[in-house]
């Protein structure tokens, strides 16, 4: 399958241009679809994207990977721009109130606009696009997979540890990331935070994977070295014609720690990164 996705949100940039935010976003275009994957924290996806060149109200379908502000804070500013594409997330993700203790503790909840119910597709389990229930039915797509309830046969990555989910009670308790979906489509895996851990997420995919594009949440000074490169091999090892490109979440010196291990397997991306 032929495909171009461009980097319109990340923590870093090569292009003065570009504005930089916590979040990501980054548009996938396929000969069949123009998809959103995420939408990062503010409005910042509108303006990288006018200075791309990228029509964003071309968009066909929006995947928000989990609830967290920057990965779906941009929606509202995203739906003033496009008046048709299908939002497809976690229930969990819509409903619940997050939470990082990481530094003061502060929310991480994404207030979600109100929209047309037709276009909210929630996808509580793994699934394929033409399976999707009766938001879907009018379509014809078949090669849009998501993948949900990501089972942890691996550990998770430790910075989790500051994350955390108000329980029905009112408590903070730690996030178990149930409103986490990774996305398939064409041989590229989408990751968002991969708060699940990448190891998992791979494992929980049944489709050949050629490409996996998002942050890994590997945050600087959490797993030790030994860990990362332990990681690093088996990644390079389990699948050794994959290729792996992220950043957001995945810290700089785990980064450089990868990269020792994995080559060219491993690159970085950029706000502005167009990779086809």
């Amino acid at each position: 399958m032929v495909m171009k996705w461009t980097v319109l949100v990340d923590n870093r940039t090569s292009d003065p241009g570009l504005s930089t935010e916590h979040g990501l976003s980054i548009l996938l275009e396929t000969e069949r679809h123009s998809i959103l994957l995420d939408t990062g924290a503010s409005d910042m996806l509108i303006r990288n994207a006018a200075r791309l060149g990228k029509d964003l109200s071309r968009v066909d379908y929006v995947f928000i990977s989990h609830g967290h502000s920057d990965h779906a804070g941009g929606m509202k500013h995203f739906l003033s721009v496009n008046d048709k594409a299908k939002v497809i997330v976690s229930p969990k993700a819509v409903s619940g109130r997050f939470f990082s203790k990481r530094g003061v503790q502060h929310s991480i909840t994404t207030v979600w606009p109100d929209m047309p119910e037709e276009r909210l597709l929630l996808v509580g389990e793994t699934c394929e696009r033409r399976r999707m229930g009766d938001g879907m039915s009018g379509m014809t797509a078949d090669d849009i997979h998501v993948i949900a309830h990501i089972p942890q046969v691996y550990p998770s990555p430790k910075g989790n540890q500051n994350l955390y989910v108000e329980a029905g009670d009112g408590r903070l308790v730690p996030d178990d990331f149930r409103h986490e979906l990774a996305l398939y489509v064409g041989g590229l895996l989408f990751t968002g935070c991969a708060h699940s851990g990448l190891e998992n997420i791979l494992e929980a995919c049944p489709w050949p994977v050629h490409t996996v594009v998002g942050g890994f949440h590997l945050l600087d000074g959490y797993e030790t070295k030994e860990e990362i490169n332990a990681l690093a091999q088996r990644l390079k090892t389990n699948y050794p014609d994959t290729f792996f490109y992220t950043s957001h979440c995945t810290g700089d010196q785990v980064f450089e720690k990868m990269k020792d291990v994995m080559g060219e397997q491993l690159q970085s991306f950029r706000c502005g990164t167009i990779t086809t």
